[in-house]
This record gives structure tokens, C-alpha cells and sequence, in this order.
């Protein structure tokens, strides 16, 4: 069935202007508490949020609809996407719910929903929350001696800390580096630099001054310019880049430049692969992921699964192949055998285990491949759906004869705005660039007679 609510990555939209209020958020808590209501004990749900000023709001708004229906609720404040998910589990919640639009700017909002088991629900259980959020559920509400309580508890964040510290071997240590992180005034602006430095770093902070307006804003995993200054100017070992929920990684090595999630899980693949670590002879990426990567996987006798965007996806794959090491270009790794979900920290923190073990600079650990030339550009849309039309499909149909067996063309609506994302690799830039040109050109045709 067609979704009004979720995306590829929960609810997402304008905060108080648009798809996310305060009632939405009320009736999703009051759905997702009815749905998750399984037996006679105690129900209870576990909230965190990023650094967003309508964060306050949906919170408050998402507990009210979970206490009405039942459901005790515990409020961690300010953590990490994937801190959430762990916790979710580890202290066994009914649900866990992240306030959150990642990496977008603060006018932005989302909800992503756990399961107990801390994964993001399936398609199928969004649905039925979707049914009951249009629904009349006045007669499902909890009695008034059974209403639920809420709770803010403290010390959830060494808690992150300490379980993310223990993802490396018992003895290893960061003395000696330094490394420059910018936590992008999101969520991770506290657990992040105390993990670092509690395992020896000399740790510097940048975009660790949250106000409630400028996460993501110049700073974090899609402004990277900040920390690729900052890494030159204080002659750092390494930079590390998160973005607005810590989901998401990108790394600076010491010379500044930008290293992406393709080259990390390539070092991670490759690291595992010595140790005996990968549960399967490959990894999970998405479509997204440059040809490159998966040409340098095959030269060590690994393979490289493909999925569509959206790091859903990937774990979607993962599990049901038995990978445990998957993630997207954009930063997002998974690492299956600590974490449900993609988490920035513990990817920088297996790269941090190479340079300590290697003695090697960054540049040269995270370098294993050359890129393909690859070109990604979009085109926005108000009315239908531009790729049903004739001219696109046959825009679509000459680029990839004209690319052949030597690239690859990807299409895709976005799964959280009306944009279509086309985009095309090759060994041949110029090739790749009027392919990308050609269908663009088409969409835009059609996009403006809509």
C-alpha cells in the first residue's frame, strides 16, 4: 500500500510548518504504543532526540501520546541514533523512538521507530502504524489508573561510552593522536570527544556548541570544510565527522582531505578479512556506491552486494545474508556485530584500530582505490511522476547503451523530498558527464509541463 507518513527513513518534514506537528507526533506515539502493547507486563519506551529546538516539542508530544495509551517512558535527552537502538535493547524497552532529521538543517525534524530488538521496523509494521495513526483510537485509550509514567533518566551517555569503547580490543589505546572530531551540534556532541578521549587521545572539538538552530549548519559529515581547516591548522593525526544524529561518518586524513564511507568500508573489509572477522567473503553497499570500491573488493576476493538507498536497506540485506559489514558512500557503516543500525563513532573507531596496529599516517591507509569519475545530479518536480513519461524512459534507455558494460546508470525518486536523483560512473568522465546531461535534460522537460 502507498505510505502518507514514512519514508525510507521514518517521518520526516518541516517541524510545526508542515508534516511534522505537534498532533502528528501525539498520534504517532499513541499508533506505535498500541502496536507495541504485546502482553501483560509493564510496556515501556525509550525517547531520544538531536539538538533541534523542535525537538522539545515532539518529544513532549510523543510522550504524551505514549502515556495515554499505557506506556511508561524514559527520556535520555540529547544521543546518538544509534545510542538509541542499543539502549533500546539493552534495557529491554517495548520500543525505542529517535528524534531526528539526520542532516538536516534544524527546521527539519523526524521520528524514527526501534523494535525491542533495537532495528528499525519494517515497511510492514510502519504500515499498520500508519492504518491506526488514521483511525479513531479514543476507545483504545489506556484507564486512568493504567496511564504511564515518564521518566528522565541520567547516565545514559557513559553508558554509550563505555559500550562503545569496548567494540575495540581490550588493549589498545590512542595515545599519542590527535584527533580533531566535529559532532556537528547534533546529538553525539558530548559521547563522541569523551570516548576519544577517555581512550588516550588528545582530543580536539569543534561543532560541539549545540543551540537548538545550528545543527548540520557549516559543520559535521556534509560540511566537512570546518574540520578539513582545523585538522590542517592544529596538524592532527586525523579528523572525524558525524553528522546531526551520528549515523553517519566521514573522515579527514592529516594532509585535510575528505575520505568517504567507500574507502572506510573498504579498509574495515580488508581489516576484517585479515582477522578473520567477516562473517561472509564480502560486504553490503548500496547502488550508490562507486565502482571503484567494488573492482578493489573483487582484487582481494571479496564481493560486494547491492542494495537501494538507504541504509535500511543495507541492513535489510545483511541480515538476511549473513554479511555483518555493509553501509553507503555517504558514511553510513554498519557494523552488525556491535550495532543495529548505522554508527558514525564506531566506524571511526575500527579505522582508529588500523592506524594504531599499522603505524601508517591516515593518507596512506585510506586510500585503497581510485574512484571512478562519477556524476550525481537532480532534478525537482511539483506534480506526477516525471519517469513514467516516454521521453524519460527513452533518455534512460540511450544512456545506458551508451555507457555499456564500461559504467553504470542509477535512477531514483528520493525517498524523503520530490527530487530525482540521476546518477552515472564510468571510466570515461566525459562519457559519464553527457549521459548524466541527456537524462537530466529530459526530466527537466517533463518536470516543467507537469
Amino acid at each position: 500500500m502507498a505510505r502518507r507518513y514514512f519514508g525510507t527513513d521514518g517521518i520526516r518534514g518541516k517541524a510545526n510548518n508542515g508534516t511534522l506537528t505537534a498532533d502528528l507526533a501525539l498520534r504517532v506515539g499513541m499508533a506505535a504504543g498500541l502496536m507495541f502493547r504485546r502482553g501483560d507486563h509493564r510496556h515501556r519506551v525509550l525517547i531520544g532526540k538531536d539538538t533541534r529546538l523542535s525537538g522539545y516539542m515532539i518529544e513532549q508530544a510523543m510522550t504524551a501520546g505514549f502515556l495515554s495509551v499505557g506506556l511508561d517512558v524514559f527520556l535520555v535527552g540529547p544521543m546518538p541514533t544509534p545510542a538509541v537502538a542499543m539502549l533500546t535493547r539493552s534495557m529491554r524497552c517495548d520500543l525505542g523512538v529517535m528524534i531526528s532529521a539526520s542532516h538536516n538543517p534544524y527546521d527539519d525534524n523526524g521520528i524514527k521507530l526501534f523494535g525491542p530488538d533495537g532495528y528499525k521496523l519494517s515497511d510492514e509494521v510502519e504500515c499498520e502504524i500508519e492504518v491506526l495513526l488514521d483511525s479513531d483510537m479514543k476507545k483504545r485509550l489506556a484507564k486512568s489508573a493504567d496511564l504511564g509514567r515518564a521518566t528522565r533518566i541520567e547516565g545514559v551517555q557513559a553508558r554509550y561510552v563505555e559500550f562503545a569503547k569496548r567494540t575495540l580490543p581490550r588493549n589498545l589505546e590512542l595515545n599519542g593522536l590527535r584527533i580533531v572530531v566535529d559532532t556537528a551540534n547534533g546529538a553525539a556532541y558530548k559521547v563522541a570527544g569523551d570516548a576519544l578521549w577517555e581512550l588516550g587521545a588528545e582530543v580536539i572539538r569543534i561543532g560541539d556548541e549545540p543551540n537548538g538552530f545550528n545543527i548540520n549548519r557549516d559543520c559535521g559529515s556534509t560540511e566537512p570544510d570546518a574540520l578539513c581547516h582545523k585538522v590542517r591548522e592544529m596538524r592532527a593525526d586525523i579528523g572525524i565527522a558525524l553528522d546531526g544524529d551520528a549515523d553517519r561518518v566521514i573522515i579527514v586524513d592529516e594532509k585535510g582531505h575528505t575520505v568517504d564511507g567507500d574507502q572506510l568500508m573498504a579498509v574495515i573489509a580488508e581489516s576484517w578479512q585479515h582477522d578473520g572477522r567477516l562473517a561472509r567473503p564480502g560486504i553490503v553497499a548500496t547502488v550508490m556506491s562507486n565502482l571503484g570500491l567494488e573492482r578493489y573488493l573483487k582484487g582481494i576476493g571479496l564481493g560486494l552486494e547491492r542494495t537501494a538507498v538507504g541504509d535500511r536497506y543495507v541492513l535489510e540485506c545483511m541480515r538476511e545474508h549473513g554479511y555483518n559489514l555493509g553501509g553507503e558512500q555517504s558514511g553510513h557503516i554498519i557494523l552488525a556485530d556491535h550495532a543495529t543500525t548505522g554508527d558514525g563513532l564506531l566506524a571511526a573507531l575500527q579505522l582508529l584500530d588500523v592506524v594504531v596496529r599499522s603505524g601508517k599516517r591516515v593518507s596512506e591507509i585510506c586510500h585503497k582505490f581510485d574512484p571512478l569519475p562519477q556524476i550525481l545530479k537532480n532534478v525537482r518536480y511539483t506534480n506526477g511522476n516525471p519517469l513514467e513519461s516516454g521521453l524519460v524512459a527513452t533518455a534512460i534507455e540511450d544512456a545506458k547503451a551508451r555507457l555499456g558494460n564500461a559504467g553504470r546508470l542509477v535512477i531514483r525518486p528520493s525517498g524523503t523530498e520530490p527530487v530525482i536523483r540521476v546518477m552515472a560512473e564510468g571510466d570515461d568522465r566525459d562519457l559519464v558527464e553527457a549521459v548524466v546531461d541527456e537524462v537530466i535534460d529530459a526530466l527537466s522537460k517533463v518536470a516543467l509541463a507537469a
